[in-house]
């Protein structure tokens, strides 16, 4: 499995455990999805925390599915769609305890997520540019300013967690000693509390948000669909498998 799951106190811990950087295909992301969709509506289940083991958080999409089969863009943007939603509509507050790097995908579940909680090694990028694909600037975009957004996902360049922090978007930075009591901690707060109320407030406050975060991002999938025609596109997935500089002069 490419992730584990357990319930305790009415705390619900889904850890990704894919190693050697938790990039999942497309049939892990549509069961990510279906276990966050059930965890939001079994009644032991007050507050969600999402973490993971390894080097780091989620590298995002499995770059060697897509390299080797284009058409597995339309699943896998299924399944990144699905369970983004899972975590941004779901009724029960996600927590997200993120630690070394948080791209693509990473970014969409930290982006989608209530609260945020980051190891001080916790690094954030969105280098789908570079991948010849598009998509996670709607969720991005929830965690930092525009123009941030902008030059993050035009050079593809990171930002460390003290940045994130000091942008709004993290709750707290912690040794990564501390990360998982942290969040388990912060999630034991809210399990404490009402959890018929909790619910509605969580839904209020998504109901007052700017405009619809799943609108936003299929408008992106669309984007990642037509990039996926272009060559560039192609090229740059085959250089990041092989391990070497693209070469967009042959195929522009």
């Amino acid at each position: 499995m490419a992730f584990e799951t357990a319930i305790e106190n009415g705390i619900a811990e889904l850890v990704f455990c894919k190693p050697p950087v938790n990039a999942f295909n497309s049939q892990e992301w549509a069961a990510i999805s279906k276990r966050l969709d059930a965890l939001g509506e079994d009644p032991a289940v007050k507050v969600i925390v999402i973490r993971a083991e390894g080097k780091g958080f989620c590298a995002g999409v499995d770059i060697k599915e897509l390299a080797a089969d284009s058409s597995k863009i339309v699943a896998v943007n299924k399944g990144n769609y699905d369970t983004f939603r899972s975590i941004h509509l779901n009724p029960k507050p996600v927590i997200v305890a993120l630690h070394g790097f948080v791209l693509g995908g990473g970014i969409g579940i930290s982006g989608a997520a209530d609260i945020i909680v980051a190891a001080e090694c916790a690094r954030f990028g969105v280098p789908e540019v570079d991948r010849g694909a598009m998509g996670g600037g709607a969720h991005l975009q929830r965690m930092f300013p525009v123009q941030k957004v902008r030059y993050m996902y035009y050079t593809g360049e990171f930002i460390d967690a003290q940045e994130a922090w000091r942008l709004g978007a993290v709750e707290r930075v912690v040794p990564l000693a501390e990360l998982r009591t942290t969040a388990l901690d912060m999630a034991a707060n809210i399990a404490a509390k009402s959890s018929p109320m909790i619910q509605l407030a969580k839904e209020a406050l998504t109901g007052i948000e700017d405009g619809s975060l799943e609108d936003k991002y299929r408008w992106e999938q669309g984007f990642t669909l037509q990039a996926y025609t272009v060559e560039d596109s192609q090229e740059a997935r085959d250089a990041f498998v092989e391990k070497r500089d693209a070469n967009f002069d042959q195929t522009s």
